[in-house]
């Protein structure tokens, strides 16, 4: 297959590029930057040039490729504060690339997410997000999606765990990190007993390779390798990581990551491994805050 991946040089898109490749795929990369060109070049992709404001071009290039993958999203407006704006452009972007699949069964694969889920009760694929998370508003783009399966479209939503982790990896961990080597503590919601669920990165990248080329059209997935890890466990390894004390501190504590600190997320993956054959191969979250986490790091958004 030849496809079109946006976000083809961010944290995900990065390691599912050369997933493609690998499995005899043929990658078309949507790249917004001389650099982000450069790499995919340099990993044996077709470069595109643009961005998701460019409608016109992504739906001009997703006619020409026999299946997409959307892993793109603004995170410099979510994070800055207009996270509705960065949710309006990402549903454009999925409707332009969707356009010329209709009528097709070719395949459209987003990224979506598992922080929208928070009720702390496992929750499964056929499970909606609560309406008062901070992510919930991005799910408008995954009904959308999902809805395309009744216009020929090979759709299918891929729900990430908020932790999708490994070496190199500078989101939602290693601003954890970053805040306790800040302030000398590893922070902790309570008693720590709230869970978040996770997946290495290898692992995320495979599942959005195994969706793209066999899942069936509506379907929702669960990229859990670890259902839901205890943040007291996050903050254990932070702690010896950087010989730091654990302590219980206010949501607050965890700057822009606020919303997100207190979540307590239990997701099931069983559906999602029967179906596509899909096993989790790599270190779980703890083991990779070992190994690499606590080493000097810079923590910024990912795409």
């Amino acid at each position: 297959m030849r496809i079109l991946v946006t976000g083809a040089t961010g944290w995900i898109g990065s390691a599912l590029v050369p997933e493609l490749l690998g499995a005899g795929h043929r990658v078309v990369g949507l790249s917004r930057s001389d650099a982000g060109a450069a790499a995919l070049d340099s990993a044996g992709a077709e470069v595109v040039r643009g961005d998701l404001d460019d409608l016109e071009l992504l739906s001009a290039t997703a006619a020409q490729v026999d299946g997409v993958v959307h892993l793109a999203f603004k995170h410099d407006l979510a994070f800055g504060g207009d996270f509705p704006a960065a949710v309006a452009a990402d549903r454009a972007a999925a409707a332009a690339l969707a356009a010329p699949l209709k009528g097709t069964g070719r395949p459209l694969v987003i990224a979506s997410g598992l922080a929208g889920h928070h009720s702390g009760t496992p929750v499964t694929e056929d499970d909606p997000p609560a309406a008062d998370s901070p992510a919930a508003d991005r799910m408008v783009t995954e009904r959308d999606v999902l809805a395309l399966a009744s216009a020929d479209v090979r759709s299918a939503s891929v729900r990430l765990a908020p932790t999708v982790h490994g070496a190199g990896d500078t989101g939602f961990v290693s601003v954890l990190v970053e805040t306790a080597r800040r302030t000398g503590i590893s922070g902790q919601v309570g008693d720590g007993s709230n869970h978040w669920p996770a997946v290495h990165v290898t692992d995320a990248a495979r599942l959005f390779r195994l969706a793209c080329e066999s899942a069936p059209a509506g379907t929702v997935l669960h990229a859990a390798g670890e259902q839901g890890v205890p943040m007291r466990e996050i903050a254990g390894a932070i702690g010896r990581g950087l010989d730091v004390p654990v302590r219980e501190v206010q949501p607050e504590h965890f700057g822009h990551l606020s919303a997100f600190a207190a979540l307590d997320v239990v997701a099931l993956s069983d559906r999602t491994r029967a179906l596509l054959g899909w096993q989790p191969e790599g270190p779980t979250l703890v083991e990779d805050i070992e190994r690499h986490y606590t080493r000097a790091t810079t923590a910024q958004p990912t795409s």
